[in-house]
Formats: structure tokens, C-alpha cells, sequence
């Protein structure tokens, strides 16, 4: 064992050598590294998540053990934990299997394919996401479930996080609606949305006080109203009373908002205010692209004609 290690050692400076008779070759070296680097980065945060973390921690106890066994020539120790370590891996990749293919399915399906930009859009994740809420949101209107779920925008409401409880789970339905089932720890508050993610819950909001506003408007109309004039968040609330839904913005409440226009508020909000500035210029410099092409062609006919 230790005297692969050796070999490792002596294969390395070579290639230090090497390197600095061929330093075109240094570009490969750091690419080299940071994949190492950032394989191992990887492969520590999967396992933090399964008990592939306590089996590590105890396979580095091993090898420290085997260090010292063979330094102070503890022989007959050696022996044992060198043989252990032989056929000890073929037995973990055994016990092991599940959480080994599921570390290597999370790297095919997420990493590399976010890294090359095949997964989905921004774009088209944040309309899922609200797909999604408007789901949540219809099915506690019909269950006249009250519910207060705010979406963070450019103003960033770090200090009303705070006042929550950190979820900062994936946006689901189901989640939404679980958070407001009456009489649980969660739903008394608001759930703050914020880069695709459920962030917290069990938020509390500023409450609007302006004398204009209706006196027949619960807590959580004037919470919405609230962070809707302190930032430019967008709150949807859900009554508990009428199970009619209202949208707040920019200090104002849209009430009893139906399905088709919740979804026309929140993409236009959410999405086109977003993602339609980029859409815009690609758009004219397409226009542009064309403009000029038929330019160049009309100048190539008047000099053949000429």
C-alpha cells in the first residue's frame, strides 16, 4: 500500500518536471486540478447527505491507524488492516450500492448538465414555479384555507426572513398547501418565495395602517399591503373567510382575482419584467442582423447589374 503511495510520490515530481520543460502544458495541469477539485468538493457535499459521510470519516481512521501501525512497525496490525483494506472495498461498493448510484445519478441529471446549459431555462423554471402556486393557491381557496405567500423580486426582505422559520425547500403544491393547514406550527404567517425556492415560513410582515384601507380586510390583506409598499414584493393571499384570492403590488390589492388573471399578473411580474429586457434586445439584434444582410445583398446585385 505504502509503496504505491511511493510510486504516486515519484510519478508526481515527474510530472512537475515535465511541466516546467513544457509549460504550454501548465494549462492542462490547472484544468487537471480543478477537476479534481471540484469532483471531491462534490462528492463531500452528497455524502454530508447519506451515511456514506460516518462510513468516510471512519475509512480516514483506518488509513491514519495503518500509518502509524506501519511507522512504529506494529506487524502483525498491519497485516490485518492492509488486508482488510484489500478486499474492504469491494464489500462497501456492496453495502453501499444505493447511495453510490444515487450520487452518480444527481451528477448526470443536475451538475454537468446545468454546467453545459442543458437543463431547463430560468425563465421557464420561475413559470413552473408559479404553475405551481396557482395550483397551491386554487386548492386552499377551495378549502377556504387562509394562506399569505409572497414573492421576493429586485428589493431583497432578508430582515422579514429572519422573523420565519428557514425551509428553503423546492417549490411543490403540496408543500404550499401542507405549510397553511390550520392548527399546524407553519401556517400562521407568511411563505416568502425567493431564487425559485421555498425560503421560509411563519413569516411575519409589516401591517399597512393607511386609513383608506377597507375595515373589513383581515391581518393578512393588510400584511400583503404591507410589504407591498416597503418593497416590491408581490403577495398573494388566500381569505379564510370568502376563500376568494387578492394579489398585493406596489401598495395596492387587486381583490377576488381569478385564475386566468392570477397567472397573467405573477408571469407578467415575475417572468417578462425579468427575462423580457434580454427577449427585447435579442429580438432587435435579429432585426438588425437581417436589416444588414439585405443590405449586403442589394449592394452585391447593383454591382453585378453594374
Amino acid at each position: 500500500m505504502f509503496e504505491n503511495i511511493a510510486n504516486l510520490n515519484f510519478d508526481f515530481m515527474d510530472y512537475i518536471k515535465d511541466l516546467q520543460s513544457h509549460p504550454w502544458q501548465i494549462v492542462t495541469f490547472i484544468l487537471d486540478i480543478t477537476i479534481v477539485i471540484f469532483l471531491l468538493v462534490y462528492f463531500i457535499k452528497v455524502a454530508k447527505k447519506s451515511r456514506v459521510w460516518q462510513l468516510l470519516k471512519g475509512i480516514v481512521l483506518l488509513i491514519a491507524i495503518t500509518f502509524i501501525s506501519n511507522l512504529f512497525e506494529l506487524r502483525l496490525l498491519y497485516f490485518i488492516l492492509t488486508s482488510f483494506m484489500t478486499y474492504g472495498v469491494i464489500a462497501l461498493l456492496i453495502i453501499f450500492q444505493p447511495e453510490l448510484r444515487r450520487a452518480l445519478e444527481q451528477l448526470g441529471s443536475s451538475t454537468f448538465t446545468k454546467m453545459f446549459g442543458i437543463d431547463k431555462s430560468l425563465r421557464d423554471k420561475t413559470k413552473e414555479d408559479i404553475y405551481k402556486v396557482i395550483i397551491a393557491v386554487e386548492e386552499l381557496a377551495k378549502t377556504k384555507t387562509g394562506a399569505l405567500i409572497v414573492f421576493e423580486r429586485d428589493i431583497k426582505i432578508q430582515d422579514i426572513i429572519e422573523t420565519g422559520i428557514k425551509l428553503d425547500a423546492e417549490i411543490s403544491p403540496q408543500m404550499l398547501v401542507n405549510v397553511f393547514v390550520p392548527k399546524t406550527p407553519l401556517h400562521d404567517g407568511a411563505v416568502i418565495i425567493s431564487n425559485n425556492k421555498i425560503i421560509a415560513a411563519a413569516c411575519i410582515l409589516p401591517l399597512a395602517d393607511d386609513k383608506d384601507i377597507a375595515k373589513e380586510l383581515g391581518t393578512r390583506h393588510r400584511a400583503a399591503i404591507g410589504i407591498s409598499k416597503e418593497s416590491d414584493a408581490i403577495s398573494v393571499v388566500v381569505s379564510e373567510e370568502t376563500g376568494k384570492i387578492s394579489i398585493a403590488k406596489d401598495g395596492t390589492l387587486i381583490a377576488d382575482v381569478k385564475e386566468d388573471a392570477l397567472k397573467r399578473i405573477l408571469i407578467k411580474n415575475l417572468v417578462t419584467a425579468k427575462f423580457g429586457a434580454d427577449e427585447k434586445k435579442q429580438k432587435i439584434s435579429k432585426v438588425k442582423e437581417k436589416i444588414i444582410e439585405k443590405e449586403m445583398k442589394k449592394q452585391e446585385q447593383n454591382e453585378k447589374n453594374d
